[in-house]
């Protein structure tokens, strides 16, 4: 694996923890793991070197329904990004390897916890209304 690729994965693990906090501090939301990398499934007696098994996840409100889907691209992809499509909605973000490697970037722009956060919330309606 390519030093940018792992360090794709590094980004999106950090984004998959994000995600985590964010639902161990908010009453109503949950963390949930969608599907594993086919890589990680098929591998029999191979070693796996990715950071992270989750392909695609979920920030879901408390009934299990997925609020915010995030997936990112397989090892065999040749350029790698990462997904967050609101649920039930026809607009989503694509996020690829930020220019100095360490993170996740909107275009230019990196893209941050807070600004994960402000999603997640104006997607539960924090602010306007309880979690449910």
């Amino acid at each position: 694996m390519s030093d940018k690729d792992a360090a794709f994965y590094r980004a999106w693990t950090e984004l998959l923890q994000w995600m985590r906090d964010y639902a161990d501090e908010r009453d109503g939301a949950r963390f949930e793991k969608q599907a594993d990398f086919t890589d990680y499934i098929y591998r029999m007696e191979r070693p796996y070197d990715l950071p992270t098994t989750v392909m695609s996840a979920s920030l879901s409100d408390a009934s299990g329904t997925p609020v915010l889907l995030v997936n990112a691209s397989p090892r065999k992809a040749v350029f790698k990004e990462v997904v967050l499509h609101p649920f039930e909605s026809h607009t989503y973000r694509k996020l690829k390897l930020a220019q100095d490697g360490g993170g996740l970037a909107e275009g230019k722009r990196v893209f941050t916890k807070a600004m994960l956060y402000l999603l997640a919330d104006e997607l539960y309606g924090v602010g306007e209304q309880a979690l449910v």
